[in-house]
């Protein structure tokens, strides 16, 4: 499924690519986030297609609430519901769970909540999670798993990592059984393993060397970008990279800043995905190539340049700073949906440039330059 082409000579930055059954990508990748089978903003899949999107990302929680997983599955998958022919990632409902810590009751066999639209009680655990998205087809399956705060004591994150464990021998042991059956939307459903173990290098570390013996798909350093420092969020990349299997893609979950992701590429990591381009996208910040601009700002009322001169995206193409300032001012979804597919083509063409300077041994360089210019607001 993934093959690494090369390592860079200077630093832990890979170039792979991964075949699955809908289709071959490459590798540094970035997924855009389409939480409920669209991104919001208003982009559909023939927009993802023109802004260079490999992989898009569905929730598995808010899916299985609205329309329902069975729905989907009755329309033939996610692929054919949403029209999107390319890979899927969908994650397991963890990270959701996490959020809604105050509706929600964990204990061995999984976890009960109440939901966050009409409170209805809903019991999810590591096969229902399988079977929710065995439900959907995606091309990935994550693995069902506790995401943890940071900061959190260390007894308990040990304890809910032991846990975590136990679960995705469970979620292995349910998706071999699910990708049996002869009626399964995606009988190549892939499963990737979720590391955790918040700040705490030992229990990371330890928690790495458990879950790789299981020959997984692929292998996610969950749990962070929850809001602890960069720096920890680096070091224990550091720490973790190292002992995840060379032969297996690597995947950050949530991550984020455009810097962010050039440092983890720095660090070995193959994957990644966020809200953030879209989100900050609605508030009118926006990444450029000399920092990131938030556009309601009034020195844009005039502007007749494009968001970003040196983009060649369908919106740098046609508008200006001025008109989409204005269209998001009076509250015009238009310019919601240009924001948002400036950045996104933003994104998707860095982990271009990226995988060229990989490519030509120049991604030390690369990241010398770009890591902080884009981190820069303007």
């Amino acid at each position: 499924m993934f093959k690494l082409i090369k390592t860079d000579k200077k630093t832990g930055a890979r170039r792979g690519v991964i075949e699955t059954v809908h289709g071959t990508v490459q590798t540094p990748l970035f997924m855009n986030v389409g939480t409920c089978a669209a991104i919001k903003g208003g982009v559909g899949a023939s927009d993802l297609e023109e802004l260079k999107c490999q992989v898009e990302l569905s929730n598995t929680y808010h899916l299985h609430v609205r329309p329902g997983d069975d729905v989907i599955r009755k329309m033939g998958g996610l692929h054919k519901y949403m029209d999107w022919k390319k890979p899927i990632l969908t994650d397991s409902g963890g990270f959701q769970v996490f959020s809604l810590a105050g509706l929600r009751k964990i204990k061995e066999e999984g976890v009960s909540f109440q939901s966050h639209i009409d409170g209805k009680r809903i019991f999810m655990g590591p096969e229902e999670s399988m079977q929710i998205q065995s439900n959907l087809g995606s091309t990935i399956a994550m693995a069902f798993d506790e995401c943890i705060e940071n900061p959190a004591e260390y007894s308990y994150v040990k304890n809910s990592v032991a846990r975590t464990t136990r679960w995705l021998h469970r979620c292995k042991t349910e998706m071999t059984r699910l990708n049996s059956l002869e009626d399964t939307v995606n009988p190549h459903q892939l499963l990737f393993g979720i590391n955790q173990g918040s700040t705490y290098e030992d229990i990371r570390i330890d928690h790495m060397k458990q879950i790789r013996e299981l020959d997984l798909d692929g292998y996610a350093i969950g749990g962070l970008a929850v809001g602890e420092k960069t720096e920890d969020m680096y070091r224990i990349i550091e720490a973790v990279a190292p002992h995840m299997p060379v032969d297996k893609p690597r995947y950050l979950m949530g991550v984020g800043t455009c810097s962010n992701i050039i440092e983890a590429v720095y660090r070995g990591v193959d994957m990644f995905d966020c809200v953030m381009p879209s989100r900050n996208a609605r508030h009118g910040n926006l990444c450029t190539h000399a920092g990131v601009i938030n556009l309601n700002n009034k020195k844009y009322e005039l502007d007749p340049n494009p968001i970003d001169p040196e983009c060649d995206c369908p919106v740098c193409r046609r508008y200006s700073r001025a008109y989409i300032r204005h269209l998001l001012n009076v509250g015009e979804m238009l310019g919601f949906r240009l924001c948002v597919m400036h950045n996104l083509y933003f994104y998707n063409t860095l982990m271009e440039k990226i995988r060229e300077a990989i490519d030509e041994d120049r991604f030390l360089e690369f990241r010398e330059k770009w890591s902080p210019i884009l981190s820069t607001r303007i």
